[in-house]
């Protein structure tokens, strides 16, 4: 796509767009009557509109039936996610479920995949990982009664640079090898923009005898994932974020289909039982097949209505043309941007294969005051500490124009 720097090639760009009617299904922020620029979709997706209605749905199940929706309508409500979930992160369908939250699944997979011995007990992650998968990782370490300084390794970027670079990963893991029990990395570092090569990961990660697990609470519904074929031995995400669940959605999970008779370590609950055989109330966990296995509670309903309306929206739309857009629309603000570089830098990876649709941008001088300037513009987008502006165009809501506006209110604040 050849860009210009013009309002004009932004709308007819928006009229060519062939996900534009998607905009329509979400309820868009107003401030005063007038749209919010909402670039915050990596922190939480925007309402879809379908939202209200499905969870009235369910509240009327409850007004009227009691205990009896659960019989006949909530006992297996989460499977109405499952084939929608499996075609966003590349997996079947038996190797997910929607369940918890991403830090809590987190923890009930490491007590599967982190099995640490004398001689193979070290944790890979990225240096600058998302807090909550630091202290997930340190007191996992910690329970099996081991000293984080002497089992996690943090794999840094190279002096003078921002982000990792592929080979390091690759060499660190190596460099450790047999001793490696782990390797745990985020699909998209929350600070930087940056995609990790995740298929290149869980290779080597495998040729050292470690599990690769994957963090994609940046990754799941921005990037094209394919986690069966690449390998992945367990992945964890949020829905709140790029798929428009809402604040509180439920988290999912992946556990490769290669682990879907585990017998090794594992936190059982109720509904990880078999259905055929939860309501004889034996003693004996009998666990069901696949990712399912590792679920604990049954569903939160609610929560999960507001998540089924907007997975409908992205089987809709479907993840190529999702991607597809992505790539264009956070490239059209990565072109706009580079014309205000003595001042703008970018620091998110130029290469669109290694980035989603977030752009993490440093203001040379005075970066608050130009966050706080686009605030009173009308603009979301938000600040990470020191210095980062992280801007998100989604495709299924943002719009050309939008991108454009954008770059028009932060040449204006840094005059």
């Amino acid at each position: 796509m050849i860009y210009e720097s013009s309002i004009s090639f932004a709308q007819e760009a928006d009229q060519r767009d062939p996900l534009k009617k998607f905009r329509n299904q979400f309820h868009i922020p107003q401030d005063k009557a007038k749209d919010l620029i909402y670039f915050a979709g990596n922190s939480l997706g925007l309402m879809p509109i379908m939202s209200r209605s499905s969870v009235s749905k369910e509240l009327e199940v409850w007004e009227k039936m009691g205990v009896l929706g659960q019989h006949k309508r909530w006992v297996d409500y989460h499977k109405h996610l499952t084939e929608s979930t499996a075609t966003i992160v590349g997996a079947k369908p038996k190797e997910v479920v929607v369940m918890n939250a991403l830090t809590i699944n987190l923890h009930l997979l490491m007590i599967s995949f982190y099995q640490p011995t004398p001689k193979k007990n070290k944790i890979i992650i990225e240096h600058g990982a998302f807090p909550s998968d630091q202290y997930a990782v340190e007191s996992q370490i910690r329970l099996h009664g081991y000293n984080p300084k002497d089992t996690l390794i943090e794999i840094r970027p190279r002096e003078g640079e921002i982000c990792l670079r592929t080979k390091d990963i690759i060499d660190t893991i190596n460099q450790h090898g047999d001793s490696v029990a782990t390797v745990l990395i985020g699909s998209v570092n929350y600070y930087t923009g940056q995609a990790f090569e995740i298929e290149t990961i869980t290779k080597v990660a495998h040729s050292v005898g470690a599990r690769a697990g994957f963090d994609l609470a940046h990754g799941a519904g921005n990037l094209n994932l394919d986690l069966h074929n690449w390998g992945v031995d367990f992945a964890v995400w949020c829905s709140y974020k790029y798929l428009c669940g809402g604040a509180g959605s439920p988290g999912g999970v992946f556990v490769h289909e290669k682990h879907e008779d585990w017998t090794g370590a594992r936190l059982n609950g109720w509904w990880g039982n078999k259905d055929t055989t939860r309501f004889i109330m034996d003693s004996k966990f009998d666990p069901i097949a696949g990712a399912e296995g590792w679920q604990i509670s049954n569903a939160p309903i609610l929560a999960m209505a507001c998540l089924r309306s907007s997975m409908a929206i992205f089987s809709d739309a479907g993840m190529p043309a999702i991607i597809n857009k992505s790539k264009k629309l956070t490239g059209y603000l990565e072109y706009l941007m580079d014309s205000l570089e003595e001042q703008v830098k970018i620091i998110t990876p130029r290469d669109s294969k290694k980035r989603g649709a977030q752009l993490s941008l440093v203001v040379k001088k005075n970066p608050k005051d130009v966050f706080n300037g686009l605030n009173k513009n009308h603009i979301v987008c938000d600040w990470r500490e020191p210095d980062v502006i992280r801007v998100a165009p989604v495709p299924l809501y943002n719009t050309f124009v939008d991108v454009y506006r954008f770059y028009e209110i932060v040449k204006d604040l840094l005059i």
